[in-house]
């Protein structure tokens, strides 16, 4: 499925959506250059799990836990990660196989120890449809 949007709002919109409709187990791996929407997306994807508190991208702590909404939502950015053995060290199993659903900003980066049961958005920009436009791309399955 690819949704067009031309505005953060839409953006973040989208996110909600896909946050309501979000279950148990599920983990959405999140591509895209830096600066293309992906907190704003991730804002929108926590708001619509009924998480109130701020929502900012782990990009020195890995990982984010949110207990309070309709089901734990445990957000990562691996950007930073140097080594696959630092997933290990937080205990990545537990959160990819638990009772939460998992948002992973650049899962490119730990491909390999992805379950096989995932859902990708991609988001990309095209300056030449405006500046706030975003191609978002949603599937299920392997990364590309």
């Amino acid at each position: 499925m690819v949704i067009e949007t031309f505005c953060v709002e839409e953006t973040y919109q989208l996110g909600q959506r896909m946050g309501r409709e979000a279950k148990s187990g599920e983990v959405y791996c999140l591509l895209g250059d830096l600066g293309v929407g992906k907190t704003a997306f991730t804002q929108g994807f926590a708001d619509g799990l009924s998480i109130t508190e701020p929502i900012s991208s782990p990009t020195f702590t890995i990982i984010q836990e949110y207990e309070e909404g309709r089901i734990p939502f445990y957000h990562f950015d691996v950007y930073r990660i140097s080594d696959i053995d630092e997933m290990d060290e937080i205990g990545y199993e537990d959160y990819f196989y638990g009772q939460g659903v998992c948002l992973i900003e650049w899962a490119n980066l730990i491909e390999e120890i992805l379950p096989e049961d995932i859902k990708v958005i991609t988001i990309e920009k095209n300056l030449e449809k405006g500046f706030d436009y975003r191609r978002i791309t949603v599937r299920e399955g392997i990364l590309l």
